[in-house]
Formats: structure tokens, C-alpha cells, sequence
């Protein structure tokens, strides 16, 4: 029986939930997610952090000033953003990065951001300061309105100048071109659409602003997920792409499979498997030191083991 002055029978809770997500859907404009909460806030908040903590140096800048410039390409229709409209932006928040801690990456962005370790290894896209006070937020402005815009927000699938992404290439040309010394590129060999995807950002907005003379040599990294598949490998598939493309651009260059600090690293959320027994850890590092390990069987294995991942930690 309805309770007194009750609206008639109550709908079950499946059907409840699916008029909530409709009705909470209905008005998106967009197919990405909207402007993220307290994107100010957070910006500023890591500005501030990365300017007092990580790099002291860059005391000097002026967050609220990076921020205005942020900002300021907010007021452009969110479908028509492009990578030159943030170049202030880049160049007031842009800082030198340490010579062979370059890390290059596809589908592998939270492996990277665990071994930089917070630029203490390497310092990745994310870790540089103006790719850290934007890193997984979202952001565009309402459709012929001055508000931004929190419930969607264009993504390439909507239109190509969005926001987000012309953010990211500008930031990627910038950050490889200011790389150098000795790049490092982490790429995943488990994916089913490839290790280097040849329309990615980083083949499209990274490599082809490696610039030569600053550069002494390359090293990949494919690494394969805990347990697989092994879809691709150095020497295979869009890797072999990607070494040809390096070796017509004049880089001298290495590719290694399961480099083994990072691998190590992916083990540790995986002790008890297989994959991650010390003769296993050890496959891809006897592959690279053949010579070492031919007539000293594998009483070599742990201390170089050890010996790879104490180097790793300096």
C-alpha cells in the first residue's frame, strides 16, 4: 500500500536507475567528460607544489600568471582550439629538462608515471611543469557561451581542434624538442592495435621534433603486461616501424625487451606469477648480455639482478 498522499507504485530500482543515468545524460553535448571540479584550484595547487618543491628554481614563476594564459585559451569555442593558442601558456611555464630523463611513452602512462617516481628517475611529459598542473584533467568552455562547460567536452571523436588534445600536441612538440642526451621510449607490447601506434601523439607530435644535434642516441622499451599476450616485440610489427623510422632519421638507437628495472617494477603487483620468477625476471637481461652469462649458469642471475635494480634506484 502507498503511504498517504503517495504518488501510486514505486518503480523497481533497475528501472529507477536507468531514467537517472538518461536524464543525466540527455543534455551532454559532448562525447568526452566535462571540465573537471576545481580546475583553478588544482592547477594553482600544482603549480605552487612543482615551483616550492620539485624544482626550487622555478621559484620565480609566476603561477597566477601561467594560469591567466591557461585560461585566456577558455574563451575560444570548444571545437576550435588549436596547438599555437596555448604558446604562451608553454612559454611562461616551459623549463629546461635534465639531460637522458626524457621518457617517451605510449599506452603505458601509469607504468611511466610509477618508475619517473616523481622526476627522481626520469621526468616524463607529466612531470615537467606544464604538463603536470594539467595531467588527466579535462577542460572547454560551453558551446557559444562564456561558462565552462562541466558536464562534456569535445573529444576527437567530436572534433579535431578540441581543447584537450591540441593542449597535449603542443605540449609534446615542446617537450621533445627541448629533450636530450639519451632518450628513453617505453612502449606496450600487449596491445592489440600495436606498440607504436603510427597516428599516435607520440608518432605524430613527438618524433618528428627529436632534434639531431642534441640527441647521442635512443633506447625502447617494450614491455609486455604480467602473464600477456606477446603481441609485439623488438624487431616486429609497428616497433620495427619505429626502428626503421629512427634509423632513416639518423639516430643510433637500441630496443630492448622487458627492460628488467621496469619489469621488476610491474612485479611487484604480481609476486606469485610466473612471469615474474627470477628466471624469467632474468630472460630479457641475458638476451642483452650474452657473453656474461655463457659458462657461469645461473649463479650469475640474483647478483645481477640485484645489481640492476639497486642501479635503477640511484
Amino acid at each position: 500500500m502507498a503511504a498517504p498522499g503517495g504518488a501510486g507504485p514505486r518503480l523497481p530500482l533497475p528501472a529507477l536507475l536507468l531514467l537517472l543515468l538518461a536524464a543525466g545524460g540527455a543534455g551532454a553535448r559532448w562525447a568526452g567528460r566535462g571540465t573537471s571540479p576545481h580546475l583553478q584550484s588544482i592547477f594553482l595547487g600544482r603549480c605552487a607544489e612543482y615551483r616550492e618543491l620539485l624544482r626550487p628554481q622555478l621559484r620565480d614563476n609566476n603561477c597566477t600568471a601561467i594560469w591567466e594564459a591557461f585560461r585566456a585559451v577558455l574563451d575560444k569555442e570548444p571545437c576550435s582550439v588549436l596547438p599555437s593558442d596555448y604558446d604562451l601558456f608553454i612559454n611562461l611555464s616551459r623549463h629546461s629538462i635534465p639531460q637522458d630523463k626524457s621518457l617517451f611513452w605510449e599506452n603505458n602512462q601509469f607504468l611511466v608515471t610509477s618508475y619517473a617516481e616523481n622526476t627522481r628517475r626520469f621526468m616524463p611529459l607529466r612531470d615537467v611543469l606544464y604538463g603536470r598542473v594539467t595531467d588527466l584533467l579535462r577542460w572547454c568552455r560551453q558551446e557559444h557561451a562564456s561558462e565552462l562547460d562541466y558536464q562534456s567536452c569535445p573529444t576527437s571523436e567530436d572534433c579535431e581542434n578540441n581543447a584537450v588534445d591540441s593542449f597535449w600536441k603542443r605540449a609534446s612538440m615542446q617537450y621533445s624538442t627541448d629533450s636530450s642526451g639519451e632518450l628513453h621510449i617505453m612502449l606496450n607490447g600487449s596491445v592489440p592495435t600495436g606498440a607504436y601506434p603510427v597516428k599516435g601523439f607520440f608518432a605524430e607530435f613527438e618524433v618528428p621534433y627529436f632534434q639531431k644535434d642534441k640527441i647521442t642516441r635512443i633506447e625502447i622499451w617494450v614491455m609486455h603486461e604480467i602473464g600477456g599476450p606477446n603481441l609485439e616485440s623488438c624487431g616486429e610489427g609497428t616497433v620495427k616501424i619505429l626502428e626503421e623510422r629512427l634509423k632513416e632519421m639518423g639516430f643510433q638507437y637500441s630496443c630492448i625487451n622487458d627492460y628488467l628495472p621496469v619489469k621488476l617494477l610491474k612485479c611487484v603487483d604480481h609476486s606469485t606469477h610466473a612471469d615474474c620468477a627470477l628466471h624469467a625476471a632474468a630472460a630479457s637481461t641475458l638476451r642483452e648480455v650474452p657473453s656474461l652469462y655463457a659458462g657461469h649458469g645461473a649463479s650469475l642471475v640474483i647478483p645481477l639482478l640485484v645489481a640492476l635494480a639497486a642501479g635503477a634506484q640511484m
